[in-house]
């Protein structure tokens, strides 16, 4: 099996034209194709997994004439238990005096406070109207300095890169890194907001239009921040440069005041909104029309990974619904050399080229009952849309590594996320290559969760660049189901948070188990779950993974859960603290949101207010009441 890498040089403005015809429209096809013969390449992969000791995970299913990833447990030694045993580490997460040996007793008071605030649906749900009013009795100067005593100083680091710093150093000290995130947002009202969207996504209708799928239209009720998710509005492509600049003083600051630390970024402050809602209809189009094709040769409900298309069977199903072109020449090229079956990454990489083969990129319009093109809406603007893109990540690419840092990219909503996760995927083909730089967030409530990781870790493989990624629950569960019902499309979410939490330990097991072979992807376990956690170490511990490894981390918000975070630090993990920083008045809107995003957590922060009282009788019985951390 050879596969066609990208060059490695990395991006610069003028070769952007290259980098995106690569993207997107360029001749280069990834091919699953070998001259080898199935037994050479079996005979091969055995030898592999004797040297590396393959073992966990699930065996990949093989067609004729392909190798799969066969993988088999390895039986341990009496010698390799021993070792392993000595290797163990376990976490005390009950200890108050380690968890919150970094706080003074003001600091637990006031997060005791904060918390309990923060139980009350009707504050949470209210929060603005309320902030309104504090500033109307108390005056702007009174209510900042309020907000700083209470939630602004709870979860916000401060408001610039010196201001922070105090903080950064003192939470490093005790082993906690950072992930600076400035968390100012567009300061204009939800009505400006909603009609800037609206208008940008308006601008240009496109042929075909009306058969536009309703995910992927703007729709006002959704924008805007209609639902408090709101970070970023399209003005106009300066605006994005703007952006692209305020992320780029956020890398420089992460690298002034933390050690390898990380930046987050929006990929939707980079871009057009339009444009991620059409590339995303593109990509999921086509996914699914693979998936269909798989049902039609007996694939149905098997894992994507594991699903192969025969190509003959394939061109004479395509030529009965009217597509033209030759399917099989196009993937196999010399036909003596091909397996005669392709998988969902050999389906995915003919995407990256529809200059030369229009025709052959089509999809089933059900409403109208034939075959059309995929990719017509897709004009020069588009193009450019993405290059522009492309071309700021790159910036910021280059920046992070300049600084020591790695750039953390944040999940959005499910109809901007197939571009994002794609154009994320682009600049880790070329940036992680020798090592982790670009994180991608994968979210975990999301019923497809399972296959986004599978497959781009697959990719990585293949194509010799580093996974890494950042697997969080996920945070717009609100909107990203009242928006599918509102508008009638399948919600994409999870039923309920079991299945969300079987989901998330899927993923965290697959990745992990992948770690364990050869040691190439990173993980950060982001989650406030101390279930997840201790399974995470008890995993870890299984599959002989060190902390001193640093391939798996472990992320926190600011402010919330310390009692996960710092004895994980004090026993030797990386730990990292989502660290929002900027003015109180322009950082308090990301604040509003992050209390909806984290209400359930919030309300049920049962076990961490208990363990701050307890923290404090004990302190008062000791005698460590006005207790000051020494670092």
């Amino acid at each position: 099996m050879f596969y066609l890498k990208p060059a490695s040089a990395a991006l610069t403005g003028a070769r952007a034209n290259i980098y995106l015809k690569r993207v997107l429209f360029s001749g280069r096809l990834r091919s699953t194709f070998s001259a080898t013969t199935g037994t050479e390449q079996q005979q091969q992969r055995e030898e592999e997994d004797g040297v590396r000791g393959r073992g966990g995970g699930s065996a990949r299913s093989e067609c004729p004439g392909q190798a799969g990833r066969g993988r088999e447990d390895r039986p341990a030694s009496a010698a390799d238990a021993g070792a392993t045993a000595a290797n163990e580490i376990s976490v005390d997460f009950e200890q108050t005096q380690e968890a919150y040996r970094s706080k003074d007793s003001l600091e637990l008071l006031r997060s005791l406070v904060v918390f309990k605030l923060c139980s009350y649906d009707i504050l949470v749900d209210k929060n603005k109207e309320v902030m309104d009013l504090g500033k109307k009795v108390l005056g702007q100067k009174a209510f900042d300095q309020l907000m700083k005593m209470t939630f602004y100083g709870q979860f916000v680091a401060g408001e610039d890169h010196r201001d922070i710093r105090p903080l950064i150093q003192k939470n490093q000290a005790f082993g906690v890194g950072s992930v600076l995130d400035y968390g100012v947002e567009d300061d204009i009202s939800q009505e400006e907001a909603q009609q800037k969207e609206m208008n940008t996504c308006a601008e240009k209708e496109s042929i075909g239009e009306n058969h536009k799928e309703a995910k992927y239209e703007a729709h006002k009720q959704f924008s805007g921040g209609a639902t408090g998710v709101r970070s970023y509005v399209y003005a106009d492509e300066a605006k994005c440069d703007q952006h692209m600049e305020t992320f780029i003083k956020c890398i420089k600051a992460s690298g002034g005041t933390s050690k390898d630390g990380f930046s987050a970024i929006k990929m939707t402050a980079l871009g057009r909104p339009q444009f991620l809602l059409q590339f995303s209809e593109v990509l999921v189009k086509w996914r699914r029309f693979f998936t269909f094709l798989a049902s039609q040769q007996g694939k149905h409900g098997v894992e994507v990974l594991e699903q192969r298309l025969e190509l003959t069977r394939l061109q004479e199903f395509l030529t009965k619904l009217g597509a033209e072109g030759d399917f099989y020449g196009w993937f196999t090229g010399r036909k003596e050399e091909s397996t005669g079956y392709i998988d969902m990454l050999d389906w995915n990489s003919l995407i990256d080229d529809r200059t030369n083969v229009p025709h052959l990129l089509v999809v089933p319009n059900v409403k109208l009952g034939k075959l059309e093109p995929l990719l017509r809406k897709f004009t020069t603007e588009e193009e450019d849309q993405m290059k522009r893109i492309l071309q700021r990540m790159d910036v910021l690419a280059k920046h992070a590594l300049e600084n020591g840092i790695r750039l953390m990219v944040d999940a959005e909503q499910t109809y901007f996320q197939p571009a994002i996760s794609r154009l994320t995927l682009e600049t880790q083909r070329i940036y992680n290559k020798e090592q982790p730089v670009i994180f991608n967030t994968y979210q975990c409530y999301l019923k497809e969760a399972y296959e986004n990781v599978t497959m781009d870790l697959e990719l990585s493989r293949h194509e010799g660049w580093h996974f890494a990624a950042k697997l969080v629950r996920g945070a717009y569960m609100y909107q990203e189901r009242e928006r599918a019902q509102e508008i009638g499309y399948e919600d994409p979410i999870n039923p309920d948070y079991e299945s969300t939490n079987r989901m998330y330990h899927r993923c965290l097991d697959h990745v992990l188990d992948e770690i364990a072979l050869d040691r190439n992807p990173s993980v950060m376990v982001a989650t406030h779950n101390e279930d997840t956690v201790k399974h995470t170490l008890r995993r870890m511990n299984e599959l002989g993974l060190l902390p001193t490894e640093n391939k798996v981390y472990f992320g926190q918000l600011l402010g919330m859960c310390d009692q996960i975070s710092f004895p994980l630090a004090q026993a030797g993990f990386p730990v990292y603290k989502y660290v929002p920083y900027g003015p109180v008045n322009e950082v308090m809107p990301y604040l509003c949101r992050r209390a909806q995003e984290n209400r359930g957590f919030m309300k049920g922060a049962q076990k961490e207010r208990e363990m701050l009282w307890a923290e404090l009788k004990r302190r008062l019985a000791s005698g460590e009441l006005f207790y000051r951390p020494v670092y």
